[in-house]
């Protein structure tokens, strides 16, 4: 199946209250509430901020690259959890900027033979995610495979 040259992936914000908003998009049931992160002078506790799905838009695209190259290459996994960190600091113009994230991949495999395949794979997800490459924010990539016990 080829793909279009272009796609376009359309969100709505609504204003609900204050710094309060909430995202929804076409297609999606789910909506998410947004607000200024609470570091922020009338910032939100416990409410996801612009800085936050910064970073989760990095990691969820590894996930979805890394699931996708996996699936086609045939590597079996058990499990797969992604720590990640946005790191958010003034640039030398004064202003902010988010200038690094750290992702931590922890993949669980079974088979210890596929171990550096596993890695290579995780490796090619990070260089294709078109979200990292499509940032300017330093990509700090530390990933990690563990074998799990066989249950016998």
């Amino acid at each position: 199946m080829k793909l279009p040259e272009s796609h376009s992936y359309d969100v709505k914000l609504s204003f609900k209250e204050g710094r309060k908003g909430e995202l929804s998009a076409a297609g999606i049931s789910e909506t998410i509430e947004v607000a200024t992160p609470p570091q922020f002078p009338g910032g939100v506790d416990g409410v996801w901020s612009p800085e936050h799905l910064y970073t989760a838009s990095i990691v969820s695209c590894f996930f979805t690259s890394f699931a996708a190259i996996a699936d086609y290459s045939k590597l079996d996994f058990v499990d797969l959890e992604v720590e990640s960190s946005g790191e958010m600091n003034r640039n030398e113009d004064g202003k902010y900027v988010m200038n690094k994230v750290i992702l931590r991949p922890v993949l669980t495999i079974n088979d210890e033979s596929k171990e550096k395949k596993a890695y290579r794979i995780m490796e090619k997800a990070e260089e294709i995610c078109l979200v990292t490459r499509s940032i300017h924010s330093k990509i700090i990539f530390d990933p990690s495979v563990y074998i799990s016990q066989k249950v016998e």
